[in-house]
């Protein structure tokens, strides 16, 4: 049986040409599913795998000389690409400086981005790393600051109507069955957030998305893995920073809009096709104020065994 995602149900299909097999083993010590070995100085499929082809690629992109083909689960053989070489990659201490550079901003020149930016944004994001693939990864673009602001006051008005998970009785109540972390959030996190979603923007100041000219909303589906979502904003976000933008993720939203009729109903309204175990909104924008000092940020502990 094949692991199911929202895109596809079936098996991927392994393709092998043994007059093109040169038997030297790399597929099959790449993959972990057990569905390639040698015979008679040839690679053959087995009868042993545990899941069946899932389409990860490795055996096609290791192979040397093209004697693998993988069709199937959204993947061909056209999919194949030459690596850029090593010396055009980012060293350390270049990575290690775009990262340094990244800070969350909330400041935005009234500056549209322009759609190859965005195209450039994705195409980077569709690299992150999955837990299975095909990629379950969802992304919702809302360009424009307008549609933006549209966005942040249909969300402002759609927090109207959970206001009763501010009160005190609700609180009080859902204590013993949420814990003292989940008590302690709601009183010092959000129900000042509440305030400040909806008060603010009743004045015209808009503390959701921060009149930012640029929304991506990055979520899964019931099959994905809960980190893909999360890691594909990431990557958009340092994408984002090496083309010039500012960037800030907006991780109150995505909560809100997860559970209940009336969520369902405002995933509708915005295409949100499922909702998400996690998922992350990220503003981009052509950042208003320039930082002269970074931070150093820690781990809450690190412990090596």
């Amino acid at each position: 049986m094949s692991i199911p995602t929202s895109r596809t149900k079936t098996n991927g299909e392994i393709h092998i040409n043994p007059e093109l097999c040169k038997g030297c083993r790399l597929c099959v010590s790449v993959c972990k599913d057990f569905n390639l070995a040698i015979e008679n100085k040839k690679v053959v499929k087995t009868a042993t795998s545990i899941f069946g082809c899932i389409g990860c690629g490795h055996c096609m992109a290791i192979c040397p000389n093209g004697a693998i083909q993988i069709t199937g689960r959204t993947m061909s053989p056209d999919d194949l690409y030459d690596l850029p070489l090593r010396k055009s990659a980012a060293s350390y201490d270049t990575l290690l400086s775009l990262l340094q550079r990244r800070r969350s901003v909330r400041e935005f020149k009234d500056k549209d981005i322009e759609p190859e930016i965005i195209e450039r944004i994705i195409e980077a994001a569709s690299t992150a790393p999955m837990g299975l693939p095909p990629s379950d990864v969802n992304i919702l673009v809302i360009n424009g600051k307008d549609k933006a602001n549209a966005f942040a006051k249909d969300f402002s008005q759609y927090l109207k109507s959970l206001k009763f998970m501010t009160s005190g009785v609700f609180l009080t109540v859902m204590r013993p069955f949420w814990g003292k972390e989940n008590d302690e959030m709601f009183r010092g996190f959000i129900n000042p957030l509440f305030k400040a979603y909806i008060g603010e923007m009743e004045k015209g100041n808009n503390y959701i998305n921060y009149d930012a000219p640029l929304l991506m909303y990055f979520y899964g589906t019931p099959y994905s893995d809960p980190a893909d979502p999360i890691i594909a904003a990431t990557y958009a976000m340092i994408a984002g920073e090496s083309l010039g933008l500012g960037t800030c993720m907006l991780g109150a939203v995505h909560p809100f809009i997860q559970s209940g009729r009336k969520a369902k109903k405002f995933r509708e309204d915005h295409k949100i096709k499922y909702k998400s175990r996690e998922g992350l909104f990220v503003a981009f924008g052509y950042p208003a104020v320039k930082y002269a000092k970074g931070i150093k940020r820690t781990f809450a502990s690190v412990e090596t065994l």
